[in-house]
């Protein structure tokens, strides 16, 4: 259960803060493939660098008997759900959002151009 809990939180802030990323640029005159190709490519570094943190705290506990479990579990938790935040969370996005032209920002809100 700590460990269900702890991958929650590093999963959820990292699909978190790659939203923003998309929102954030989303709001000049490119597509949104190209957006999400570069908020992949921007936020991959910090999202990998978490959870190779995390790996590294894990991979302590991984020849203790009473928490080995624990360990496995994070270390493999941590590698599935960094590689789904990069690819899921983007076509997620484009599944939700529709549209994949160009956006313009009209009057506080973002619309497809096209």
């Amino acid at each position: 259960m700590i460990g269900f809990i702890a991958l929650a939180g590093i999963i959820v802030r990292n699909s978190i803060l790659l939203i923003d990323f998309i929102r954030h640029a989303e709001q000049g005159e490119r597509t949104l493939v190209e957006v999400l190709i570069e908020a992949g490519a921007v936020r991959f570094k910090p999202i990998l660098l978490t959870a190779l943190a995390a790996m590294i705290g894990a991979a302590v506990i991984l020849f203790d008997p009473i928490f080995q479990g624990l360990a496995i579990s994070l270390l493999f938790g941590l590698i599935s759900s960094t590689l789904l935040t990069v690819l899921v969370i983007p076509a997620i996005y484009v599944a939700i959002r529709g549209k994949t032209g160009p956006t313009t920002t009209v009057r506080g809100r973002v619309a497809a151009a096209g």
